[in-house]
């Protein structure tokens, strides 16, 4: 582009990139618009970008006459490989987004599943109309569509059409593509105490697309709420977010669930009740698929806080690929996963080791690997753990023939 003789003022002065959409700031400067709302929005500043000046507001005014320039430029240089770029196309006015609400809150379901779906291509368009749309009062609607689901009866429920079920859905993809500030969600939950019910009812549902949606917005839910309310919780949601991992229903839900666990279950009677609906076995049975690091990581941290309890360490050591699937992450995915696989065998090794654990932890190279960690880079503290680990049981282990000369020289004395 640079031996077309770019006007430098149709520049954008963040990026030096064409300007598609120029628009004016408070501070008088024109900048493209998806560059100045990235700035605005998903930086979180309230100052010019050039001059460091606050801005007086967050207006966006539209610089047509420089627009149209760029435009008559672009159709210019076509011969040379410039494409002329559709007119943009405007943010939703405050007038436009009321009367969609209007429309949302309609008892007709066509009217309100067809405004549900404009409103949510306009806050897929921009950072700008995310933060326009939350702030517009468009959040409590949207909860309340999702509660209207949750406090419907069964033979309602039986009879709902389908628009309906799709309504819900829509109003769960939009309030998580809303990526809501941690005031909205303290808001929404003190305002409505059995929203956390309702996306546990929805985590329950046979569509898969529902389930992700409420996973993802569970999430972020849980994370700004008080502990003393974690403490409460029903065992349905840890049977729901467990079978949301378990059934795959997506990469992204499969995050949300295990951040979810990795979250709540330090609270109270959470992590016995995760272990009672199954996440120990679901959580083994990921790890032997060999998932992502990510994915690995989550595993292991939430398998660490499971084997805080009793019931958690009875789970993973029935489990005849518990130990051996621990003991093959240790040294295979990330400083994290050592760590993590470490903290697990400590546990067990601590509170619940027999002589028939002893012998397992020999046979599937727990040990070995132990050894090995005492040789890597890795942090003090665990290496620590990891020599206390081996001092406990070295009568069982250190002359067993399952260990190389070599590693038996390394064992801690």
């Amino acid at each position: 582009m640079e031996e077309l003789d770019i006007p430098c003022y149709f520049l954008c002065p963040i990026s030096l990139d064409l300007m598609r959409d120029p628009v004016i700031i408070s501070t008088g400067i024109t900048f493209d618009r998806d560059n100045i709302e990235r700035w605005i929005f998903s930086g979180k500043r309230k100052t010019c970008p050039v001059t460091n000046q606050a801005l007086q507001d967050l207006d966006l005014t539209p610089n047509h006459t420089l627009r149209r320039l760029i435009q008559a430029w672009c159709t210019a240089n076509t011969s040379k490989g410039v494409e002329r770029f559709p007119t943009p196309r405007q943010p939703i006015s405050k007038a436009e987004l009321s009367h969609l609400l209007v429309c949302i809150n309609s008892t007709v379901p066509d009217d309100r599943l067809a405004s549900l779906l404009k409103l949510k291509s306009i806050v897929l368009t921009s950072e700008r109309n995310k933060q326009f749309v939350e702030a517009s009062g468009a959040v409590d609607i949207l909860v309340s569509i999702i509660k209207e689901k949750y406090n419907m009866s069964i033979d309602d429920e039986e009879e709902e059409e389908e628009c309906s079920v799709s309504a819900c859905d829509e109003a769960l993809c939009i309030l998580c593509s809303l990526q809501l500030s941690d005031e909205t969600l303290v808001d929404i939950i003190s305002r409505n105490t059995d929203f956390v019910e309702a996306l546990t009812m929805m985590l329950h549902r046979s569509n898969y697309q529902t389930r992700a949606y409420a996973s993802l917005l569970l999430r972020f839910i849980v994370s700004v709420i008080p502990p003393v309310r974690l403490v409460g919780l029903k065992e349905e949601l840890f049977e729901g977010v467990v079978r949301v991992i378990k059934d795959k229903v997506s990469y992204q839900a499969s995050k949300a669930g295990l951040r979810i666990l990795a979250w709540i279950c330090p609270w109270g009677r959470n992590r016995m009740m995760a272990v009672e609906a199954g996440a120990v076995t679901t959580l083994i049975e990921l790890l032997l698929d060999e998932p992502e690091k990510i994915i690995c990581e989550l595993i292991l941290l939430v398998l660490d806080l499971m084997c805080g309890c009793a019931e958690g360490r009875s789970e993973m050591m029935k489990h005849a690929a518990g130990i051996a699937v621990v003991s093959r992450m240790m040294l295979r995915v990330s400083s994290v996963a050592t760590e993590r696989s470490v903290r697990i065998v400590y546990s067990l090794i601590k509170f619940s080791a027999t002589p028939a654990i002893l012998n397992e932890m020999l046979a599937v190279g727990t040990v070995s690997k132990l050894c090995f960690v005492l040789q890597i880079d890795c942090g003090v503290k665990i290496k620590e753990k990891v020599k206390e680990i081996l001092r406990l049981h070295s009568m069982a282990w250190k002359h067993s023939p399952c260990l190389s000369p070599q590693l038996q020289s390394s064992y801690p004395s």
